[in-house]
C-alpha cells in the first residue's frame, strides 16, 4: 500500500498535486481530518488493501484537528510506510497567486494576505518538520508541477489514455472532444448499392473505403501527425485525449477510420478505448 500525506502553504499547488495523483490511480481525499487517518488506513488493511494507493491533503483548514497530529503521522509512517510531502512557495509568488485567483485565504480573519501567510507558516511549521520531502513550487507553473507528479509517482509503463469516438454531424458535435476530425471528404458508402444498410464495421464497407486513394493518403498524413502530436500531449502531462471522427450519419466512414486508428495506436502500446456514438441511429 502506497500512502502519501500532502501538506503545505495555501496557494502552493496542493490541489494541482492531488489531481495529478488522482489521474495516475491514487485514491485522493482533500481536507482530511488527521484524527481519522489511522483508523481509515487500518480499515483498508483489514479489507485486504482494496485501495492500494492513497493520498491525503492535511493543511491549515483542519487546524482544529491538529491536536495529537504529530503522533498520528509518526504512527502512520511506522505502520504503513507513509511519506509526508510539504509544498511551499515564496511569499511574493503566493501573494501574486491570490491576487490573480481572487480567492480568500483560509485564515481570512487576518487583516491581509501577508499576515495570513505568516500566521499559516507558524501553524503548519510542525507539519513541515515531519516532511520526508519539501517541494518548492515557486518557479513551477501548474502543468510543470503536474508533470513532476506524473514522473515521480506514475508507473513507467503508464501512458496517456486515448479515447476515440465516431459520430454523425447530423446529430451534433460530441461535447467531450479534444480534437474533431471531419472525414466527410471520403467517398460515402451510403450511396453504394449494397452498402447503405451496413456499417463501418462491415468488411465490405472497409474494403470500399480502403480502395479510395483519398483515404489512403489521408490516413498516412493522419498517422504521421498523431505520432508526432501525442507524445507532446504526454510530455505536457495530459492524462487522456479524446479524438472524434465525424461523417454525415456516423455509420460508415467515421466508424471505419476510428477503428483503423484505434488499432494502430493500440499496436503502439497506448491505452485506447473506442465508442461509436451514432452507429445504432
Amino acid at each position: 500500500m502506497d500512502v502519501l500525506i500532502v501538506s503545505g502553504i495555501s496557494g502552493s499547488g496542493k490541489t494541482t498535486f492531488l489531481r495529478a495523483l488522482e489521474d495516475i490511480g491514487f485514491f485522493c481525499v482533500d481536507n482530511f481530518p488527521l484524527v481519522m487517518l489511522l483508523k481509515f488506513l487500518e480499515l483498508n488493511r483489514s479489507e485486504k488493501e482494496k485501495i492500494s494507493r492513497l493520498a491525503f491533503v492535511v493543511d491549515v483548514r483542519l487546524r482544529d484537528f491538529f491536536e495529537g497530529g504529530g503522533e498520528i503521522i509518526d504512527k502512520v509512517k511506522k505502520e504503513f510506510g507513509a511519506k509526508m510531502l510539504f509544498l511551499e512557495s515564496s511569499e511574493d509568488i503566493l501573494v501574486r497567486r491570490y491576487r490573480e485567483t481572487r480567492r480568500s485565504h483560509p485564515l481570512f480573519n487576518s487583516s491581509n494576505i501577508k499576515d495570513a501567510l505568516k500566521e499559516e507558516r507558524e501553524l503548519v511549521l510542525w507539519l513541515r518538520d515531519k516532511a520526508d520531502q519539501v517541494i518548492d513550487t515557486t518557479h513551477l507553473i501548474p502543468h510543470e508541477l503536474r508533470s513532476f507528479v506524473l514522473r515521480k509517482y506514475g508507473t513507467e509503463d503508464q501512458r496517456m489514455k486515448i479515447n476515440i469516438m465516431s459520430f454523425g454531424y447530423a446529430f451534433g458535435l460530441p461535447l467531450e472532444a479534444d480534437m474533431v476530425l471531419d472525414v466527410r471528404f471520403v467517398p460515402n458508402p451510403f450511396f453504394v448499392e449494397g452498402l447503405r444498410d451496413k456499417t463501418g464495421l462491415n468488411d465490405e464497407v472497409a474494403a470500399f473505403i480502403k480502395s479510395q486513394e483519398v483515404f489512403r493518403k489521408y490516413f498516412l498524413f493522419l498517422s504521421d501527425f498523431l505520432v508526432y502530436l501525442i507524445p507532446l500531449f504526454e510530455k505536457e502531462g495530459k492524462s487522456y485525449l479524446t479524438i472524434c471522427f465525424g461523417c454525415t450519419g456516423g455509420k460508415h466512414r467515421s466508424v471505419f477510420i476510428a477503428g483503423e486508428l484505434a488499432e494502430q495506436l493500440t499496436a503502439m502500446g497506448y491505452n485506447v478505448s473506442i465508442v461509436h456514438r451514432d452507429i445504432e441511429r
